[in-house]
């Protein structure tokens, strides 16, 4: 009897990379490794999509349709290539128009993709339906998404086998175009006799024929038991990576899920052993350089309480080393259980998962429910569409207060159709005013990566890629290969350095020389106004006011970035803008003063 054939999606291009290296992996690194999976007959990749598109125009300075048409080139004509996308958001964190939703799947088919798997974080049809749409339209295979996750222990109201089977008859009842259809645990926590059990009902309620996949991440350890009891249940394919970005908070290995199906009837892809061996030596060579965070190879027993996604954590890890606070994560992940409970059981998933994060963040370093995230806040309030469970009584009232938005019941594709800045033409003008052609691929990168995007555009982006240097840290005549921020102590005092890019050989310093060039943030410096101060460490991200400008108390002054939020600025008081005092990109530290109000 013949084995069962197992479609496999390698996902070490696109998840693997954002699970471990948060999307920041240069093209020309790893393409050898690419070149490498083909000769080892791997035939489907996901290869771009989610975060890996704004990635590369945030912190690579690289053009993902560019790097979508090579690896096309590279693979050929008949490899099954596929892109992740967020329904209504696409790959956007924000919602998207119409307009942009059908610019996004016009894009991806014209820059080689061939099949767009797609859901939702809240699991509303509503939000996949256009989406669905416009992907079948431009003619592009569509593998619609059910989001799954495990609840934290004793919450109850969703994500159950119940659940998925609601949300999956209202799949197949929206009349939504689809050519397969994906379960996607992207935080790794639901248990295998879940999985075994949705798939079986799942089997059981689509046609005959039907493509039933599982994706997963081995963040919570089981993975490995949930492919396999996915397998059994029926399913026709699953995702994996390879080595070094695979397992932790990755897909399984390959070579560990070849080893695991050993004596039982399934074929996974027809791949042998000694290729796959070969393709990840060359990977290894390829990735050898680059600063592996410890927290991406882990398996973490908490996992399961946050929830935390792997493709999110590393991100999340790797900002508040940035931002020199790595040492709170486990209050952030302590506080996630009762952020997820009260924002209404939406999967752990992008957009959802950062939006939790940067909650639980925000309760532990401004005390719980202080400040509403923005984009938890409006999720609760419905503009992202209608969460599993009602969110929190007290929690709504709270954001509608703090956000100034009322509720709503309204979709969020019509929210989004209201709003001019998510409009073509808004987004053709802002292009026109500085000089920056005017195409299709111009347009949807501004759209989705705004200020970035349009920096990436003027040619003004920057690489921030984390490397350990050429020499992987060995030390030659007392020279190292370093990237990242380290904590050095002078004459008692602790001083943040950060070293981007390049050698550095410290032997001394004096006290007086840092405490010149360092960045002030203390509170009790002497001012005269009013001084406005950074709540949390970021980085600026757009100027809104210019000094010596008449300001109202509640106006926006300036926007920052930390931990993927924008943080909107606002005047303490009325007055005059007496001055503004940092840059765009310019860094800032929890206390530092940003402007000041006379």
């Amino acid at each position: 009897m013949a084995k069962k054939y197992i479609d496999v999606m390698d996902t070490t291009f696109r998840d693997g990379f954002q699970s471990v290296f948060g999307g920041r992996v240069l093209m020309e690194d790893f393409f050898p490794a690419v070149e490498a999976a083909k000769e080892a007959g791997i035939t489907h990749f996901e290869f771009g999509g989610g975060a890996r598109f704004q990635s590369l125009f945030f912190y690579l300075n690289e053009n993902a349709f560019d790097m979508m048409d090579r690896f096309r080139a590279i693979v050929g004509p008949d490899a099954n290539l596929q892109t992740l996308a967020r329904g209504v958001n696409t790959v956007m964190l924000d919602t998207g128009s119409r307009e942009m939703i059908d610019l996004h799947a016009k894009m991806f088919k014209k820059h080689g993709t061939t099949t767009i798997r797609n859901f939702d974080a809240l699991n509303d049809i509503n939000n996949l339906k256009y989406s669905a749409e416009r992907i079948a339209h431009h003619g592009l295979k569509h593998e619609v998404v059910v989001t799954m996750m495990d609840l934290p222990p004793k919450c109850v109201g969703a994500h159950d086998v119940a659940f998925y089977e609601k949300t999956l008859r209202d799949i197949l009842d929206s009349g939504i175009p689809y050519s397969s259809i994906c379960f996607k645990d992207a935080s790794g926590t639901s248990s295998p006799q879940k999985v075994y059990e949705t798939l079986k009902m799942a089997r059981k309620l689509v046609p005959e024929g039907t493509h039933l996949r599982l994706h997963t991440h081995e963040t919570a350890g089981v993975s490995v038991a949930c492919y396999l009891a996915a397998l059994d249940a029926g399913v026709d394919g699953i995702d994996m990576a390879a080595a070094p970005v695979s397992g932790g908070t990755s897909q399984p290995d390959i070579l560990t899920m070849l080893h695991a199906v050993k004596g039982k009837n399934f074929d996974l892809g027809g791949l042998d052993l000694e290729k796959i061996l070969k393709y990840e030596d060359v990977l290894q060579g390829c990735l050898k350089d680059y600063f592996l965070p410890p927290e991406a190879t882990q398996v973490s027993p908490l996992i399961p309480f946050s929830p935390m996604p792997g493709g999110a954590l590393t991100a999340n890890t790797q900002m508040m080393r940035d931002n020199n606070m790595l040492e709170r994560y486990p209050e952030v992940i302590h506080a996630m259980r009762e952020v997820v409970e009260k924002g209404g059981y939406g999967t752990s998933v992008t957009p959802v998962s950062q939006f939790y994060f940067q909650q639980a963040l925000n309760n532990v370093l401004m005390g719980p429910w202080k400040k509403i995230a923005p984009g938890y806040g409006k999720m609760v309030l419905g503009y992202f569409g209608k969460t599993p469970t009602s969110p929190d009584s007290e929690v709504i009232r709270i954001a509608h207060e703090q956000l100034s938005l009322e509720p709503t019941t309204d979709h969020a594709i019509d929210i989004a159709d209201r709003d001019e800045k998510k409009s073509i033409a808004y987004w053709t003008k802002q292009l026109e005013d500085e000089g920056i052609e005017v195409s299709d691929e111009n347009i949807f990168i501004a759209a989705s990566c705004d200020v970035k995007g349009i920096a990436f555009l003027k040619g003004e982006a920057t690489v921030n890629v984390r490397k350990n240097g050429q020499n992987s840290g060995e030390n030659k005549g007392g020279f190292i290969m370093a990237n990242g921020n380290y904590t050095v102590i002078v004459d008692g005092k602790q001083y943040n350095v950060q070293i981007m890019e390049g050698n550095v050989n410290v032997q001394s310093v004096s006290a007086n020389a840092i405490a010149q060039s360092a960045p002030v943030a203390a509170s009790s410096e002497a001012v005269s106004g009013h001084p406005i101060r950074s709540e949390i460490p970021g980085s600026v991200f757009k100027l809104v006011a210019q000094a010596g400008a008449p300001i109202s108390a509640g106006d926006k002054i300036m926007i920052l970035e930390a931990m993927k939020m924008e943080i909107d600025i606002f005047a303490s008081h009325s007055g005059v803008l007496k001055s503004v005092n940092v840059n765009v990109n310019d860094k800032v530290e929890a206390g530092q003063i940003l402007a000041v109000i006379e």
